[in-house]
């Protein structure tokens, strides 16, 4: 008997790791650190649970999510708004939008027309991840929210899997899939306007300081590395962990003429891309543009997705993961697990004036911690207020202390973290278990490879 368990768990590694993290989630429950509330550890085990849980999928990630609002609730962690909070959030809504931007993308058969333009990049898989990088993150320049772009590429990228031949599950399919997600994402934190926790960042540090960061000095500073670099690291890796072979099919689709449905979805299209680029005019979420799309699509006779199509292709279970998912960011908050981690670690960095290498990397290191308790955006509405601090211990000046939290910020260590990038996973069917293997190996090469670099470039150009 001893010997038959031995083997179920050597078999079943993942069931192993996750008894061993709900373990320790409960040991941290029951006997909570000093430093923290009863509340606060009954959170934090929570949320671990549940990571641990998402992360070896021992059992759906939906369910995972149900749990998760169940234990929050029962324990009393915080308000039923707080806990079910990712249910009213932009990053949900889109995600629902996304899909049925998806399927009228299918039906009508325009994204597999887009696709078939991209299939210039399919001369090889190199270049055809290369392409999709450098298309995606070229649309943040023009395009300042990443869940438009997110919305607007995934669905066409996606066709583009399957025009090469890749069937999902495949590696082509994952390699596509991560370079959409990363490329309309990861990159463009370099550009000041084209993410929430940068202009986040840059609306708190005018409110408490008085300060303002240019678009060309802030562009100069972080693209170089956080973005050209960093783009072409997340490329080789790609390549590297999901290799594969284009197989174009091979008709030429792209003579025929457009379907008059095709003509009403990109005339859709680009109306929403018109708003989504002019949110800084009219003030109304990317998100809300989308459902306004999505409300159109579905309606009868004026839509494109039938009553039909949409239930035989729509997963509510995707929704329950992403509301759990934020929601659990909210609980995080809520709880000021967030500002205890960034009070302890101000206390705890070993800060000295006229040492910039280990300044630069204690305040780095701060940005990229905080972020697993607060999510991206959270990082610079908790970290800006104590920047004022931290500058006078290190002897800085303030706005290099205040430009370490996008070294922080842009390295996430899993997708739990970004919005965009959520919504890009689900939309695209990758499985998490991928994501995640991904989003910790690119995040501990970035801090290997990156951070260094960024410390050399930002000597040169006298910010250190």
């Amino acid at each position: 008997m001893l010997v038959t368990t031995r083997h179920q768990l050597t078999r079943h590694p993942a069931r192993l790791i996750a008894g061993l993290i709900l373990l320790l989630a409960l040991l941290l429950a029951l006997f909570p650190p000093a430093l923290m509330t009863v509340t606060q550890a009954q959170t934090a085990a929570l949320v671990l649970a549940a990571l641990g849980l998402w992360a070896t999928s021992v059992i759906p990630e939906h369910l995972t999510a149900l749990l998760l609002f169940l234990g929050a609730m029962l324990l009393s962690l915080a308000p039923a708004e707080v806990v079910f909070s990712g249910f009213y959030s932009a990053a949900t809504w889109m995600i629902f939008a996304g899909f049925v931007i998806g399927m009228a993308f299918k039906s009508t058969g325009l994204g597999q027309r887009l696709a078939d333009h991209l299939t210039i990049f399919a001369g090889s898989y190199p270049l055809l991840i290369g392409g999709i990088m450098l298309s995606s993150t070229a649309l943040g320049f023009l395009m300042p929210s990443s869940m438009g772009r997110v919305v607007l590429m995934v669905p066409i990228v996606m066709a583009l899997a399957e025009r090469c031949g890749f069937r999902i599950g495949s590696n082509g399919h994952t390699g596509l899939a991560l370079a959409v997600a990363f490329g309309t994402h990861v990159p463009t934190f370099a550009v000041l306007p084209a993410n929430v926790p940068n202009m986040v960042m840059a609306g708190a540090v005018e409110t408490i300081y008085g300060l303002s960061f240019g678009y060309a000095e802030y562009l100069l500073l972080h693209f170089p590395v956080l973005g050209l670099l960093k783009g072409l690291l997340v490329t080789w890796l790609i390549i590297r962990l999901f290799p594969d072979s284009p197989r174009p099919a091979g008709r030429d689709a792209q003579r025929r003429p457009l379907q008059a449905s095709e003509r009403y979805l990109l005339l859709l299209l680009l109306i929403a891309l018109a708003l989504w680029i002019s949110d800084g005019l009219h003030h109304v979420s990317p998100a809300w543009v989308a459902l306004g799309a999505a409300v159109i699509l579905l309606l009868p006779r004026l839509g494109l997705v039938g009553n039909e199509q949409f239930q035989q292709q729509f997963s509510f279970s995707t929704l329950l993961f992403i509301a759990g998912i934020l929601g659990m960011g909210t609980l995080l908050n809520h709880s000021g697990l967030g500002e205890l981690l960034a009070g302890q670690l101000a206390q705890l960095l070993p800060l000295e004036p006229g040492n910039s290498a280990l300044n630069f990397a204690s305040l780095s290191a701060t940005a990229f911690l905080t972020s697993l308790a607060t999510g991206l955006p959270g990082v610079p509405a908790v970290l800006t207020p104590f920047a004022g601090q931290l500058a006078e211990t290190s002897g800085l000046p303030l706005t290099t202390v205040l430009m370490t939290q996008v070294i922080g910020f842009s390295t996430f260590l899993l997708p739990y973290q970004s919005g965009p990038l959520l919504v890009a996973l689900k939309m695209s069917g990758m499985p998490m278990a991928h994501a995640i293997r991904f989003c910790v190996l690119q995040a501990l090469l970035s801090i290997v490879l990156l951070v260094p670099l960024d410390y050399g470039w930002w000597r040169l150009l006298g910010w250190l």
